[in-house]
């Protein structure tokens, strides 16, 4: 079954009451909003269909504004995955790899083209429910952006499938820069030296590591092996979401050579490896204990693909699996 997460069911009808619709106005929409909170998908029919019937009862534009209003909380857990990227086009990474988590209707393709990388957002646009869909996802894309980087980024040029709409006006203030239609592809794009900006996040957290190294060398000091260790797992954890994290990618957030971090570890009595497996433990153990995360969320959250290598791992640091691990917490 095609579906969407019920999050974004609710925004789109938060919004349409917002712009001054009342309750009576969307008695005809497929779910109330009452009935949403009970659940976590709604179906894609459903959810186009709202889009739709909204569309016809608010001013143009209303899709874009939706977008626009988009906040990372509203993404549920890929939106804390977010949070832990270290630069900006590591968004669209786990986009690609783990926006099934919001709807399994569409994909994310990252394409760089040297000076200028373009987000491609893969599905078709047979039917104006997804019309209006692709237009609050590219809408949302600047808002994710921004919000990660602290900076007012404007993409360079943004395209659709569809025709152009009569009212320009919410499309110009979303996205500030050249609007296309009639494309053969859904897209947003960036001058690649943005989309390689440190976020706002990993700016705080690495350089707070780097001045460490800083006074390691200016004073003669070592961090001590075991705090140094704990930056390390620090790093990591915040790279799991995209994937389990290659050692060159840590040395390189380090500004270490692959030979150096392996050597400091070394000292320390760990190696790269076993550290990675430690990391991925404490974590899963520590949101098990959480019932705020299903066990799928964490398995994407401690750098698994599919639930089920998750719990053969997990199985085989515990000897429990997740569900029994759970129950025991």
């Amino acid at each position: 079954m095609k579906y969407f997460s019920v999050r974004l069911y609710k925004k789109i009808l938060n919004c349409a009451i917002a712009e001054g619709l009342n309750r009576a106005d969307i008695e005809d929409l497929p779910i109330s909003i009452e009935d949403a909170d009970d659940l976590k998908f709604v179906s894609a029919d459903e959810y186009l269909r709202a889009h739709e019937l909204l569309d016809k009862k608010l001013s143009p534009g209303f899709a874009i504004r939706v977008g626009a209003q988009m906040k990372m909380d509203d993404y549920g857990v890929l939106g804390l995955s977010w949070r832990t990227c270290s630069k900006l086009s590591e968004i669209f990474d786990r986009s690609e790899r783990y926006f099934k988590l919001l709807s399994n209707t569409y994909h994310w393709e990252v394409q760089n083209g040297g000076e200028i990388s373009h987000i491609i957002l893969n599905r078709d646009a047979t039917r104006r429910g997804m019309q209006l869909s692709s237009e609050a996802s590219l809408a949302a894309t600047v808002v994710v952006t921004q919000a990660m980087s602290e900076k007012v980024l404007s993409p360079i040029e943004v395209c659709f499938k569809h025709d152009p709409p009569k009212d320009l006006s919410s499309f110009n203030e979303a996205f500030k820069c050249k609007i296309h239609f009639n494309q053969p592809k859904y897209s947003i794009s960036y001058s690649t030296a943005d989309l390689n900006l440190r976020t706002a996040k990993a700016d705080a957290s690495i350089n707070a590591y780097l001045l460490k190294q800083v006074d390691e060398e200016t004073k003669g000091i070592k961090i001590a092996g075991n705090k140094f260790v704990r930056d390390v797992e620090a790093l990591i954890k915040d790279a799991l979401p995209t994937g389990i994290p290659s050692i060159h990618h840590i040395s390189d957030l380090t500004a270490m050579s692959n030979r150096t971090l392996t050597r400091r570890l070394s000292e320390a009595g760990v190696t790269y490896r076993d550290l990675v497996k430690k990391t991925q433990e404490h974590l899963a153990k520590e949101m098990l204990s959480d019932n705020a995360y299903n066990i799928g969320e964490i398995a994407f959250l401690t750098g698994f693909s599919e639930q089920s290598a998750f719990n053969r791992a997990f199985k085989k640091w515990t000897d429990l699996t997740p569900t029994e691990f759970r129950k025991n917490s």
